[in-house]
């Protein structure tokens, strides 16, 4: 065991605050990570506040994640010491059952282990400790490689936010000849933007905000839709292939129902806190999909870096210290943030 610093909250009602703990001391196949760069998800916040239920105490979050690496075990091929290297929402599957088998880790029968609030052995608290730290391990299968000409910084949310959103765009094969909506511009919408744009898909971007109608051409929106005007909704029913609902909050999901071509699909990727309300008759009168994607395996999760390597997209930061996590958590509740967090994790030796 070796001796890290982080930030945690110790309850729900908590706030993060500095957090020493142990760490495994590197296995055969493991590879030891200093962190530089930790995107903040809205997934941190839903489970330090213990909003989905299950969360595991004291809550270290964070699975956004790029370093270097410090040390790595005898038995390591994929990695040596001073590669940069990047690790997402997985540390490790059963890597037997039918979806391990197919690549899928995700979706691993028993469960994967989270990043954070995942089940460890080896720790002395019972559960894994997420990326707000100085260092982390994990087997070398479940550590990625970022591509050499993509800042650090920006690559970090592609852990999560990018391959939350590439995963069912690829699945459901956006690209030319296809029209795809992207619902909210967030941290994830504003990847999905970027990556359904560099697929050659027609993207139209739906926000309830007219502020960010000009942004979302930026990124590679063809078309904006204010959410909120029901003449602009109204002009593009039955038509879309594909959508990509990333909002995180309670909405009406049947208004982008409605939108969807026959035996089109979406694809809900935001996850809520609360359910949404689907009326039977949006799927049932055009044979349509409503679907859930969860993140990417490991193998589509590299293939999503290197595209964004081929295509020099990364993500639109805001760079914080991590004594600036809590008021960075109330900044992105209000959807004050363009478009994701990421911590400076060099400011962890002075805040700690």
């Amino acid at each position: 065991m070796f001796t890290c610093t982080g930030y945690a909250a110790e309850t729900a009602t908590a706030p993060l605050a500095p957090f020493t703990f142990q760490r495994r001391d590197p296995g055969p196949t493991d590879v030891v990570i200093e962190i530089l760069y930790c995107g903040v998800c809205h997934s941190d916040i839903h489970t330090v506040r213990n909003e989905w239920g299950g969360t595991l105490y004291p809550s270290l979050p964070g699975h956004e994640i790029v370093g270097k690496v410090t040390a790595v075990g005898a038995d390591v091929t994929k990695f040596a010491v001073g590669d940069v290297a990047a690790v997402g929402c997985m540390v490790d599957s059963c890597g037997t059952c039918a979806a391990c088998r197919e690549g899928l880790e995700q979706y691993c029968e028993p469960g994967f282990v989270g990043t954070y609030n995942g089940r460890d052995d080896a720790a002395v608290g019972g559960h894994t400790f997420g990326g707000y730290s100085s260092h982390i391990v994990v087997t070398q299968d479940f550590v990625l490689k970022v591509p050499k000409n993509l800042d650090l910084a920006a690559a970090a949310p592609l852990l999560c936010a990018g391959i939350t959103t590439y995963s069912p765009l690829r699945h459901w094969k956006a690209g030319p000849g296809k029209k795809v909506g992207i619902v909210g511009l967030g941290g994830l919408g504003h990847m999905g933007v970027k990556l359904a744009h560099a697929m050659g898909a027609h993207v139209v971007l739906f926000t309830t905000s007219k502020s960010k109608v000009a942004d979302g051409k930026r990124l590679g929106a063809d078309e904006v839709v204010l959410s909120t005007d029901p003449e602009q909704m109204k002009a593009h029913a039955e038509s879309f292939d594909l959508i990509v609902d990333a909002v995180a909050a309670p909405h009406d999901i049947n208004a982008y129902l409605g939108l969807v071509k026959r035996e089109g699909t979406l694809v809900q990727v935001g996850a809520p806190d609360k359910p949404l309300a689907v009326d039977v008759f949006s799927v049932i009168w055009r044979r349509r999909n409503f679907a859930g994607s969860l993140i990417g395996g490991i193998a589509e999760t590299q293939e999503m870096l290197d595209f964004c390597g081929e295509h020099g997209i990364t993500s639109d930061i805001e760079m914080i210290p991590i004594d600036k996590i809590n008021e960075a958590y109330e900044r992105m509740l209000k959807s004050d943030v363009k478009y994701r967090f990421v911590i400076d994790m060099a400011s962890l030796k002075k805040a700690a």
